[in-house]
């Protein structure tokens, strides 16, 4: 039996109606449904997560094995075992009862398009996949949030997003599933068709089409190409849910057999987004405007970028069959997002730390220093303090485009730029050359110590930049 549990998959409260049914697969249907040749008992039943990390196993689990450059996962097998695990799917035998397939990867997939189909027979499942250059992560789970309020909803953990995270979410639905929201991301062409093949979402939302992962696509033309197979994907009675302010969005509409929905604050769109206002702490209040309907919402999250993300959610939540009232009112509840994501802090030491530190391209960074800016407009905060690391993935353009956020971050009237790391220096010479004030620092450690020496009351402080540069470490010692 493939239990396949419920999970919020967002930081929200989750609805009093938590919980699961179990989806009963044997192992030898499960060898059914991926083609895979069976080892051991197939009577044996898998009631327990799937998971791709023996440690996370659990009484019941299904264990997906994998061989890497330096770990092979069939290796861990017993270790999954001594936590619950009752089999395996890999691409040889082990002391478990196995499945063994030629590509595990394909084999997930096949097993997460079983499930969902096996669901959408037997349930009124909704399956919801969004896409975007930026705000996946933060809309998703606003969506999820909002979703779960009205029934059993699992949404990707965190950016669980590519070929493996997104079956493994899917894998976590169970019969009472309501709502299955899945976020995709893509490296390269074909890569959101593959994803929204295995599922067929009835739902498909483009968020916008900006500069991440400019460096492996070439160029926005070639990122709204592979954005758009998602709204490809969908079918004739689906609902494509497309943002009227990003022209190459809003040209997706030829793409797609499926109705449109729009939403948008600068163009005319179906969930109208009006009258975007902050409070001290740079949270934003508005109102959406749907067939005539105004609901007023405050939201309890960072940055006018956030009410762009809850215009996406409630377009999708509305199309979903929530009613606007309902889905404005669950959006002012969500008070917390995914990890380092535009996380806010009020430390006992009068000092505000607003922790982006998950991820960065040119476009989410300057909506991080718009968040910062309207946090030093209060009279409370003494100073702002901009702690920024590289941006990766951006190509030719990087040199460029780290320029121009310096320079943008002296424009705002950012008070003080610590930039860590040679990968960004020329964030601090784009700052100095527009008159800002910056410093550039070698590495975490040193920006630590910096941070130290510099940061006192009534300061507000934001850390931002490429995971890879790790400043949630740095975050975390100031918090």
């Amino acid at each position: 039996m493939v239990r396949v549990a419920w999970s919020a998959g967002c930081a929200a409260t989750r609805p009093p109606h938590y919980g699961a049914r179990v989806i009963a697969l044997t192992l030898a249907e499960i060898a059914g449904v991926v083609d895979g040749e069976l080892h051991g008992d197939g009577a044996v039943v898998v009631d327990g997560p799937v998971v791709i990390d023996g440690r996370q196993a659990g009484p019941g689990s299904l264990f997906a094995a994998f061989v890497g450059e330096h770990v092979d996962g069939h290796e861990h097998a017993g270790q999954a075992a001594d936590l619950g695990a009752v089999a395996v799917l890999g691409s040889r035998p082990t002391e478990l009862p196995t499945v063994v397939v030629a590509d595990p990867q394909r084999a997930l997939q096949q097993l997460a398009a079983y499930v969902v189909a096996r669901l959408r027979e037997q349930t009124d499942l909704t399956v919801v996949a969004l896409t975007g250059s930026q705000g996946k992560t933060s809309t998703k789970d606003l969506l999820g949030a909002v979703l779960a309020e009205a029934g059993p909803t699992v949404a990707t953990q965190g950016s669980f997003n590519n070929e493996l995270g997104m079956p493994l979410t899917a894998l976590r639905s169970a019969a009472d599933t309501r709502y299955l929201v899945l976020e995709m991301g893509a490296r390269g062409k074909g890569h959101i068709a593959e994803l929204a093949g295995v599922v067929t979402p009835d739902i498909g939302i483009v968020l916008n089409v900006g500069q991440a992962h400019l460096g492996e696509f070439g160029s926005r033309e070639a990122i709204a190409e592979a954005k758009g197979e998602l709204v490809e994907a969908l079918p004739a009675g689906g609902t494509a849910v497309l943002n009227a302010d990003d022209h190459r969005v809003a040209a997706m509409s030829a793409r797609t057999r499926a109705r449109v929905v729009t939403f948008g604050e600068e163009q005319p769109a179906d969930v109208r987004l009006e009258g975007v206002r902050l409070d001290r702490l740079g949270r934003p209040s508005f109102e959406l405007v749907v067939a005539g309907e105004r609901v007023p919402v405050t939201l309890r999250l960072v940055g006018a970028h956030q009410a762009r993300n809850a215009a996406a959610a409630a377009a999708a939540a509305i199309a979903a069959g929530l009613a606007p009232a309902q889905v404005g009112e669950a959006l002012a509840r969500v008070d917390t997002l995914s990890q380092w994501r535009m996380e806010l802090h009020e430390l006992p030491g009068g000092v505000v730390v607003l922790n982006d530190s998950y991820n960065a391209n040119p476009d989410s960074m300057r909506a991080a220093l718009d968040a910062l800016a309207a946090i030093g407009r209060d009279d409370s905060v003494r100073r702002t303090t901009a702690v920024l690391g590289v941006m990766l993935e951006l190509g030719a353009s990087s040199a460029e485009e780290h320029a121009g956020i310096g320079a943008y971050a002296a424009r705002l009237g950012i008070d003080r730029l610590l930039v860590v790391g040679e990968a960004a220096a020329a964030i601090d010479a784009g700052a100095r050359a527009a008159g800002g004030a910056s410093e550039l620092v070698a590495d975490n450690d040193a920006a630590v110590a910096w941070l130290r020496e510099h940061v006192g009351e009534g300061d507000a402080v934001l850390f931002k930049a490429s995971r890879g540069a790790r400043l949630d470490l740095v975050a975390e010692t100031l918090q």
